[in-house]
């Protein structure tokens, strides 16, 4: 087990490990697939636009030049996403899209970015010609990189769900639970971070359970019934 950050593992990997301490997910992974292997310690909560408390929506993305004003406008246009797993740039694009899509595929293509950045990048360059962002992503580019986004403009927002939770191993005591969820808190409260959590838009946390979780679940069964059970 390494004390310091590790920047190169590849995260997948990273939340199953078995001496992991704290790393952060996404939300459809963890319903998805590492239920039962993590353990919840603590959703955060962000200053930016697009969600409220803990729970987070995607901005759904174009071009400021495309003519498209409202989502059904995108019927059969080049759609890009960070992930297949990923919450905001899928899960919730795919919960926007299923009452339009009467149960067929909807856009003429998906290409897979393998970041929301870079899906910024893929609509501004005019890879793609919508995307649906995180909008954490989208508030960090507007406050610290506000030239990634000239030209591009916000079409929609999708619907919200709890937004991407800090976790730890599936072994992790209630005991060390608590201890890493106490010095999450002293961080948050220490003056001597303001700035650090400042330039992450970080405002707080809220300790959420695994079933307010299961609302991202219950928003792929809702695409699923309404026939549009893989965004296309």
């Amino acid at each position: 087990m390494s004390d310091g950050l590790d920047r190169q593992s590849h995260y997948h990997a990273v939340w199953s490990e078995p001496d992991l301490i704290f790393s952060q997910t996404c939300g459809y992974p963890y319903v998805m697939e590492l239920r039962e292997k993590v353990r919840l310690v603590a959703t955060p909560i962000y200053a930016f636009a697009g969600g409220e408390g803990t729970d987070r929506a995607s901005f759904v993305i174009a071009h400021e030049n495309h003519p498209g004003l409202t989502l059904s406008d995108f019927r059969g246009a080049r759609a890009a996403i960070n992930d297949w797993m990923s919450n905001s740039g899928m899960n919730l694009f795919r919960a926007a899209i299923a009452p339009l899509a009467g149960g067929k595929p909807f856009f003429g293509s998906i290409m897979v970015s393998g970041g929301h950045v870079a899906s910024v990048d893929a609509v501004r360059e005019g890879l793609a010609d919508i995307a649906s962002v995180d909008t954490v992503t989208w508030g960090l580019l507007e406050k610290h990189a506000p030239e990634r986004l000239a030209g591009v403009r916000i079409v929609s927002e999708t619907p919200r769900g709890p937004g991407l939770p800090f976790i730890t191993r599936g072994t992790t005591s209630d005991v060390e639970l608590a201890a890493i969820r106490s010095a999450l808190m002293d961080v948050l409260a220490d003056p001597d971070y303001k700035s650090v959590l400042d330039t992450l838009g970080l405002k707080g946390v809220a300790i959420l359970s695994d079933g307010d979780y299961q609302r991202l679940d219950d928003l792929r069964r809702r695409a699923d019934a309404q026939g549009y059970t893989a965004l296309a």
